[in-house]
């Protein structure tokens, strides 16, 4: 028999978010009621669980609405996610210069991964016109903040002296703390800077963290790359990488 919750017994976002971890199910439930109550949180998280389909049916065009509901009353990471939702087509049509206005907003109002997000757009010039040097003050602003997958875009920008001065120590730092952070892309920089400074076992080590941790299109490229470097040593990982890509997604291309 399913358990249903009553209005009486609507949680908090920090109650419901641990629910979700222990009876997705029962969670969709409690999000559902406390977001037609009105619950901040629970508004943002309902557009997630349908975006993801995490103990409720899979709604993308649902999860647009509630991340629009949760947005408009203030919610920077409901915000954030109507971005993410517009730039890849999740639940409505795909359009980068709508995405980019809601990552402004999110990043305008401080939330790190906002800037993250309107970074990656700037940079590539999809949505907005190309801005290099806006890319780069806010992945330096997301990184000072925490945000690990800004750490290692920022060791990138100052490793090539792209719209900054080179700084290859300061590009090193940035790459160990998005590493120590647990990006897989900042711990195949670590690593991949750790092997050129001879510190080789220390290196393949946080490499191949990195493979363990990386998603499909990152394994890859990485493969490639390490068949191209030229330490005997990375040439032989980028194998490993091959055979972990095809173990964990079953066909590597």
């Amino acid at each position: 028999m399913s358990y249903q919750l009553r209005r009486e017994e609507v949680l908090d976002g920090d109650q419901l978010k641990a629910m979700l971890n222990e009876s997705p199910a029962r969670a969709a439930q409690a999000i559902l009621i406390a977001a037609r109550e009105g619950v901040l949180d629970a508004q943002a998280l309902l557009g997630q669980i349908l975006l993801d389909g995490q103990g409720i049916e899979q709604d993308p065009p649902l999860a647009v609405r509630w991340f629009g509901i949760a947005a408009q009353r203030g919610h920077l990471m409901a915000r954030n996610m109507l971005g993410r939702c517009h730039e890849h087509g999740w639940g409505c049509v795909a359009d980068a210069s709508v995405a980019a206005r809601h990552y402004r907003v999110g990043a305008e109002a401080g939330l790190d991964w906002a800037m993250y997000n309107y970074a990656n757009l700037l940079a590539t010039g999809r949505g907005v016109m190309e801005d290099q040097a806006q890319a780069l003050n806010l992945y330096r602003r997301a990184a000072e903040l925490g945000h690990a997958k800004s750490m290692n875009l920022l060791g990138r920008y100052l490793e090539e002296g792209r719209v900054c001065p080179a700084d290859p120590q300061a590009a090193r730092d940035w790459y160990r703390r998005s590493a120590e952070s647990g990006d897989f892309r900042g711990q195949f920089s670590h690593g991949a800077v750790l092997v050129e400074l001879g510190r080789i076992e220390e290196g393949l080590a946080w490499l191949r963290l990195a493979m363990v941790n990386g998603n499909q299109r990152f394994l890859q490229v990485s493969a490639q790359r390490l068949r191209d470097a030229a330490e005997p040593v990375l040439k032989l990982l980028a194998e490993d990488y091959k055979k972990h890509e095809q173990a964990k997604f079953g066909r590597a291309e």
